[in-house]
């Protein structure tokens, strides 16, 4: 089952629900779907990669925002889009543990033959398609700073 077609289906259970917040975040990343296959033509189809980064930047866009009403002291608004990024979360595959990130990175590391502060460029062009949905890029930048030191 495709993450359209899993989100089509919780689109239907939280309306039966009528769980406003659900709803919201789930029609926007369905919305979002459907913008990036009118964009390529009638008879797209979304790969599995491109619906995962959809969710991530929907989830990120939502984290940002919630930062920006905390700054501002609306907590109203920030609740409601801490609650749009977790519901959204749930459809991310599962982050990676500290100790996992590290461990996959030093294995890219060594696969590209990466060995100074130089070679960064190198460890995040891999890194970033490996771990896509695994671990946010920041996280993994930080990660590789260390690592190559």
């Amino acid at each position: 089952m495709s993450l359209t077609e899993k989100i089509a289906g919780d689109l239907m259970n939280a309306m039966k629900g009528k769980d406003k917040v659900a709803l919201e975040a789930i029609r926007a990343a369905k919305t979002a779907f459907l913008l990036a296959k009118s964009e390529r033509g009638p008879d797209a189809v979304l790969s599995s990669d491109e619906e995962l980064r959809i969710i991530q930047k929907l989830v990120k866009q939502r984290r940002e925002s919630a930062a920006i009403y905390k700054e501002n002291n609306r907590p109203d608004l920030y609740e409601k889009e801490v609650a749009e990024a977790e519901v959204l979360e749930k459809y991310l595959p599962a982050k990676m543990s500290e100790a996992e990130l590290e461990k996959a990175l030093k294995n890219i590391i060594v696969k590209v033959g990466a060995k100074t502060p130089a070679d960064m460029g190198k460890v995040m062009g891999v890194a970033t398609k490996e771990l896509a949905g695994k671990a946010d890029g920041k996280d993994i930048a930080i990660k590789v700073k260390q690592l190559l030191v």
